[in-house]
Formats: C-alpha cells, structure tokens, sequence
C-alpha cells in the first residue's frame, strides 16, 4: 500500500525527524552503518573535544558540523544528549532532529551532484555535553574539498547571545518550553556571521556575568568558563586551533545588574559592585586581546536595568581606550521588546540587535569588505556574499571520524515519555 504523503509527514513527526516542506531530501534512522561505509573529512565551528573513534563531545552552544560530497545520499551519527539539531542541504533546511536517539542517519533522495551539508546545534546544553561522530559515505558517494570562510567571528555574553526563549511568544515559559524555543541559529551572533559569510562561534552560558551571576547564584562567571572547551574545567582551550577571529563581539552585564544585591553577597554595595565589574571586564577584555591580536572587539548593552547596564560597559570602554587599547568600540541598543521567555529577547529583537551590529561593523576598518546582501532570511537561509573575499578552500579544523557500530534501529523520542 502507498502511504500518502500527510501520514508520511506525521510519521516523521512522531519519530522527532520533521522535514521542510519545499526540501527534496529525507531523513531517516538507520540500524546501523552499511558495509563499505567511509569517514568523510569535515569541518566544524566551535570548541571540542575528541573521543575516542574521532567523535567530538561539545558543550558551548553555537556549534555546526559541515561537509562536501558528491553523489545523491550521505550518512551522519550522533550520539546521546539533550540537543535540537538543524539539518540543512545546499543551504536549504532539510529536517529537525529534536532529542534525536543515537546512531546513525541517511540523508538520501538528493540529486546526483555536489552537495554541502550542514548540521546546526540549536540548544544550550549546561547539564552535559553532548557528541557528533562524524559524516560517512555510503557508496556511491565520493567526498569534496570544504571551502572555508576567511571572515570569521566570535560571540561572547549570556543567555541574550545563546537566544534562551527568543522562539517563544510569550513572556511565561516553563523548563521545558524554554528549552523547546531556545534557538541559538537564530539569535542575533549566527545572522551577522551568516549576514558576512562568516565562520562564527558562540561562547555563551545563560544566567552568567562578569563578577556576579543572576541573582547572585553559584557557578562560574563567564570569565571563569571561557577558558575551557567543556564546562568541567578538563580541557583548556590553548588556542592550538589556529581559530583567529577578526571581530569579539561581547554582551555582558545583564547578570551582573538586573537584580538586587543579596545579604551575604561580597559587594557592600552597588557602587562597589561597579568598581568589581568594570576591573573584571577590562581585564577580561584585555586577556582576550592577548589571544586575538587583530580582532575587533565590540562591546554592546541594551538599556535594561535603568540604563545601568549600558552606564557600566560604556564606562568599561573608556577605561579601556584610556589603557590605549584603540580596536574596541561600545553600541549601545534600545527598543528591545523583551517578548521571548522571562523578558529575553524575541526573534524580532534578535533581528535588531544584528541589524544594528551590521550597520556598526559596517562602519569600521575590520579586515573584511563591506557586504552588499541585508541580514540573512529568518530562517537561516544562507545567501552567500557575491564578493571574492568571503572564502577559500579550508584547510584547517578539519576532522575524519573512524567507523563505529550503530545500535539497533528503534523509533526515535520527541519528548521525555
């Protein structure tokens, strides 16, 4: 019997793989990789960490897998964690895989011909990290040279730069909507990259601040975890990546201010937790600076907390361009409608925010041509930069998984149940 094509679509639903309407190609869970199946070079954005058998574990949000063959189908595996993953072929959004089971995954159906796939981590994942093993090629597909981006960018801040809530339409959001709407591919730091043809990464941790985190509460600042290619302190990053941005963009405050001082906190007061702030900050900046000689570095706030955020960070980049440092500049935001989870920025706000750091970057010297395309669609179509500067072939943070055995198919979950 011919399935028609609403049940097909409901299938997939209900197996956590949910497919574009407009694309061509499906997705599908397989037992385990076929026979013959090869490691693909590939490339990815993002700190990790490599286990054994070539998987990479991964923690800070942000993060994109992508490779290039030719031929109709290829293969991918992931391992278990609490993640959304964005599947995207030739720049097109193919699926979404949300909770996907571990395993391996055919993307199949696609014409005979070169192809560029990209898989995108949407979610924000504190509690763990989660794992990529790698692309394969099924046979009858050959690999392709992936070509790199010569402009790159790093983001740097709280849960404003991770897009905690920014899908949501209302302010009231539990735990698991939250974490259902939070969508970092569209948050403001992936449309400028995308905007720029721009490899891109995030190192953003929701809740976190300079010297005090939300409310006061436990944990690292993001000083303190930046360092570190997970959250548990086991690996340093030492830079040995070669990753050298051109532009830091930085958000950070929003924790720091937006609440009361508590009993016990070590700050006596506000004008002292200014002080603490804004030597942290500089000296934060400064040891950034240490590890990216040439980048740019934007500092920017919106204008929550009474202007108070935006006060502190203009103060941080006039002690820094006091301490002769010329390549940083401040844009302050406003007119933020706050409507995402618990007054987070939505996907309208995120829209502005990367329309404004467009129009700022524009305006400076650094390194890179200005764009002629608008900020990239939102649902992160890429529309790639016609000028002859935006990439070269890659040839670095290249990886090659080995071939692992897969578990046995089983319908994949949407939901805890």
């Amino acid at each position: 019997m011919q399935m028609r094509p609403h049940a097909f679509l409901l299938l997939l639903a209900a197996s956590g793989i949910l497919p574009a309407a407009a694309a061509p190609a499906t997705v599908a869970r397989l037992a385990a990789l076929p026979d013959g199946a090869t490691p693909t070079p590939a490339v990815h954005s993002g700190r990790t960490v490599a286990r054994e058998g070539g998987m990479l574990a991964y923690q800070w949000p942000g993060l994109y897998f992508e490779t290039r063959f030719e031929g109709r189908r290829l293969d991918f595996a992931t391992g278990p964690g609490e993640v959304i993953l964005h599947l995207r072929v030739d720049g097109a959004p193919v699926a979404t895989l949300e909770r996907p089971e571990p395993g391996a995954y055919r993307i199949d159906g696609l014409d005979d011909g070169p192809h560029e796939v990209r898989i995108e981590v949407a979610t924000e994942s504190q509690a763990g990290p989660n794992r990529f093993d790698g692309f394969f090629l099924p046979p009858g597909s050959r690999a392709l040279p992936v070509p790199a981006r010569a402009r790159r960018i790093e983001f740097i801040g709280d849960s404003h730069t991770v897009g905690y809530g920014n899908l949501s339409t209302q302010r009231e959001c539990s735990e698991a909507q939250v974490w259902a709407s939070t969508d970092n591919t569209r948050a403001f730091g992936p449309r400028v990259a995308r905007h720029y043809d721009a490899d891109y990464r995030v190192n953003a941790i929701s809740g976190r601040g300079v010297v005090r985190n939300y409310g006061g509460g436990p944990g690292d600042t993001l000083p303190q975890a930046w360092p570190w290619r997970l959250l548990d302190h086991g690996t340093a990053d030492t830079g040995g990546d070669g990753w050298q941005p051109q532009v830091v963009v930085i958000a950070l405050g929003t924790n720091d201010f937006s609440t009361p001082l508590r009993p016990g906190e070590r700050w006596p007061d506000r004008p002292a937790l200014h002080a603490d702030y804004q030597r942290a900050y500089v000296a934060f900046v400064r040891s950034l600076r240490s590890r990216y000689p040439g980048a740019h570095f934007v500092l920017w706030a919106t204008d929550r907390a009474e202007g108070e955020i935006r006060e502190q960070v203009e103060r941080v980049v006039a002690r820094l361009h006091e301490g002769g440092e010329r390549a940083v500049s401040f844009l302050p935001v406003a007119g933020l409608d706050m409507g995402g989870c618990h007054w987070h920025p939505s996907l309208a706000d995120h829209a502005r925010i990367a329309d404004a750091l467009v129009r700022h970057l524009d305006a400076l010297a650094v390194g890179w041509p200005r764009s002629p395309h608008p900020t990239a669609q939102d649902d992160g179509s890429v529309q790639r930069d016609a000028s002859p500067h935006g990439r070269r072939w890659r040839n670095s943070t290249r990886y090659t998984p080995a071939v692992h055995a897969s578990p046995a198919a089983q319908p994949a979950s949407t939901s805890d149940g």
